[in-house]
């Protein structure tokens, strides 16, 4: 029997996030630009690449060679680690771009890049670094990120051209003063014996700044799904009950009512609303059809992955829970990424106790 189904005494009264709409000032925005709990302690030594995948030997090779370059003599050149082989240093591009499918360890291996490189340094999402730019506008986000070494974006994201165009000019601007970047995108999975493809894309629609990126494959599958299950079974919603009353910090909502609570915060508030949560309990999750309530649960996905909050749901399981006109449209990469994370998430519920 699954841990968060046995049945014990309730100890505590559940919190819920729709009773939540913290406000986040601009100060916080930029003070969390670092790389999420999940990855704070990792490197490029814990890195543990897929024998089978040349690709992944050789990022972790050129991304230890950049941040020895950035590191320009203030730290020294990183540690080599068990796998390394030699070869000539890179010419020093302004930029490298990690193109792979999910799961294959690009965020461990950009927040490897940061942890190794000295401050100043910035680490965010491609979404959070839109909302950095609609909280400080453009020009004090450019005069504040001029001032960093280092500039990491997770999930850099294609579908939005508003969006693509002024983070395109952003970048410009920083690589302009000197900064350093390195950014992480997937490549959907029928697309990935096609070559370069996301890559491709990348570099077409930063315009200007393709010369200063250098692109590197990374293969492999989802280390997420290397000999684990497919999505768990859910709970009933009396387990579901129980587990959020039995667990210190847990969080009870119905999953229909969060979506449409998630509709009324900004979604770079997503990550106040799970201040002090050690786990998200949801009743009754169900397919969510709605293409903006959809986007917002892969921003309220990503945030619950970012802190590794296991999740105790009742309803349909995680590989379900977008349709499959959803699926088959321009934000896929989008919802198969937020599958990817949720169905993790709902396989940590079974560590709770």
């Amino acid at each position: 029997m699954p841990a968060a189904s046995r049945p014990e005494a309730i100890t505590a009264t559940p919190l819920a996030l729709t009773d939540r709409r913290p406000v986040v000032p601009a100060e916080r925005l930029v003070a969390e630009m670092v790389p999420p709990p999940r990855f704070s302690g990792v490197s490029f030594g814990t890195y543990l690449p897929d024998s089978s995948q040349p690709s992944q030997y050789e990022a972790v090779q050129v991304l230890e060679e950049f941040a020895a370059a950035l590191n320009n003599g203030s730290g020294g050149a990183p540690k080599r680690s068990w796998f390394r082989r030699s070869a000539p240093a890179p010419s020093g591009p302004a930029g490298v771009y990690l193109d792979g499918g999910y799961g294959v360890g690009k965020t461990h291996l950009l927040a490897s890049l940061w942890h190794a490189t000295p401050g100043p340094k910035a680490f965010g999402t491609f979404v959070e670094l839109t909302n950095l730019v609609g909280a400080l506008g453009f020009q004090q986000a450019v005069q504040t990120l001029s001032g960093h070494k280092l500039l990491c974006i997770d999930e850099f994201e294609l579908d939005d051209p508003g969006d693509t165009v002024l983070v395109s000019t952003l970048l410009g601007r920083l690589v302009d003063n000197g900064v350093k970047l390195c950014a992480t995108s997937n490549t959907l999975p029928e697309k990935l014996g096609e070559g370069r493809f996301a890559a491709a894309d990348f570099l077409r629609e930063i315009q200007g700044l393709s010369a200063h990126f250098r692109p590197l494959r990374i293969d492999g599958q989802d280390y997420r799904h290397r000999g684990l299950p497919e999505a768990p079974p859910p709970y009933s919603d009396e387990s579901v009950e129980a587990a959020a009353a039995r667990i210190p910090g847990a969080s009870l909502d119905d999953f229909g009512t969060l979506l449409g609570h998630l509709s009324a915060v900004h979604p770079s508030r997503y990550g106040a609303m799970l201040d002090d949560v050690h786990a998200v309990c949801l009743s009754g999750v169900r397919q969510v059809e709605d293409q903006s309530t959809a986007l917002r649960l892969v921003v309220l996905a990503d945030r619950m992955y970012d802190r590794e909050l296991p999740v105790v749901a009742s309803g349909v399981p995680f590989d379900q829970v977008f349709s499959e006109e959803m699926l088959r449209g321009g934000y896929r990469k989008k919802y198969l990424r937020a599958v990817s994370r949720l169905v993790a998430l709902a396989r940590d519920s079974s560590k709770l106790t």
